[in-house]
């Protein structure tokens, strides 16, 4: 039995809570896991792993098993870069990336290709979905998420600030006027932008100086896409709050006019999530110097710290 390819096993199945999930990303037939954890149960002399048709648990065992396998595995990673010589530390290899769906098709997949050039060994795998992935169960290297990190179970680095503005269309503001204080927008209606997990509505937020003011908004239409809420913006519906990247064209053609820009509403940082024990690897990393730079250079999603937090959308 090949102990560390056992080990590998054993940690992708706990890690996708799922035989076949874990198979899938492994490429192999589920049956080879089957029979691989079977073999290294009978060799430890312990069961790792409680199988029952719905789920599976860790027995206490397992657990200490299974936090061993993650250092020896990320010891063996290390050894390897180390000794493998200078094509071991070239970035090459699959790199599965999440991505949020608005950010990947305007930000991330229009520049992709300057990706390809400059690492033309690395297969990126990218999924773009506003649905917070679980990234250690779907197999994922890493996701880019926007706001306050929740999760202590993964390791973040920021790579950027979202950047802001509230707008409206030249429309609905002949119709309603345009806001000149905070206190204005209790007689407007915004178009509202709701948690897909919570289906609670984000209060808006806007900066005072270093001070952050919540504001309560109401409105007609509430949605859980980003771009569809600049739909309904450009269709004259409300006042919007968006990022600055999914409006400019608008702003800049007059589709979209910007308001109190004295209270800009409050940045949020995006962040590269990996999941904690994951070795740093080249492609890993060139992908995360090249996205930090990709970010750096867009006027409205630069490279920034913030000091008030929000929740991550």
């Amino acid at each position: 039995m090949d102990k560390i390819k056992a080990m590998q096993t054993f940690v992708r199945i706990v890690e996708a809570n799922s035989f076949s999930k874990a198979a899938e990303t492994l490429n192999l037939p589920r049956a080879a896991l089957t029979a691989t954890l079977q073999k290294l149960e009978a060799y430890l002399g312990t069961q790792l792993l409680q199988r029952t048709t719905r789920r599976l648990s860790l027995t206490p065992e397992g657990a200490d098993y299974f936090r061993h396998c993650l250092d020896i595995l990320k010891a063996v990673d290390t050894a390897e870069l180390a000794f493998r010589g200078p094509d071991a530390k070239k970035p090459r290899g699959l790199l599965r990336i999440n991505l949020p769906n608005s950010v990947g098709r305007r930000l991330v997949i229009p520049h992709i290709a300057q990706f390809h050039a400059a690492y033309p060994d690395v297969q990126l795998q990218l999924s773009l979905t506003d649905r917070l992935v679980d990234l250690t169960q779907e197999g994922i290297d890493c996701a880019l998420r926007v706001g306050t990190l929740q999760d202590s179970a993964f390791i973040g680095k920021q790579v950027g600030l979202m950047r802001f503005v509230t707008c409206a269309s030249p429309a609905y503001l002949a119709r309603h006027g345009t806001p000149q204080t905070l206190a204005d927008l209790a007689t407007h209606s915004g178009i509202m932008h709701y948690s897909g997990r919570t289906g609670r509505a984000f209060d808006w937020d806007f900066l005072q100086g270093k001070e952050v003011l919540r504001v309560q908004m109401a409105g007609p239409i509430a949605v859980n896409d980003a771009d569809a809420s600049v739909d309904c913006a450009l269709q004259g519906l409300g006042l919007a709050q968006s990022a600055q990247y999914q409006v400019r064209q608008h702003l800049d053609s007059g589709a979209l006019v910007a308001v109190l820009a004295d209270h800009p509403p409050t940045p949020m940082p995006m962040s590269l999530l990996t999941p904690q024990g994951r070795l740093a690897t080249p492609k890993l990393q060139a992908f995360a110097g090249w996205i930090s730079a990709l970010l750096a250079e867009n006027a409205d999603v630069q490279d920034g710290r913030l000091e008030s937090g929000a929740e991550c959308k």
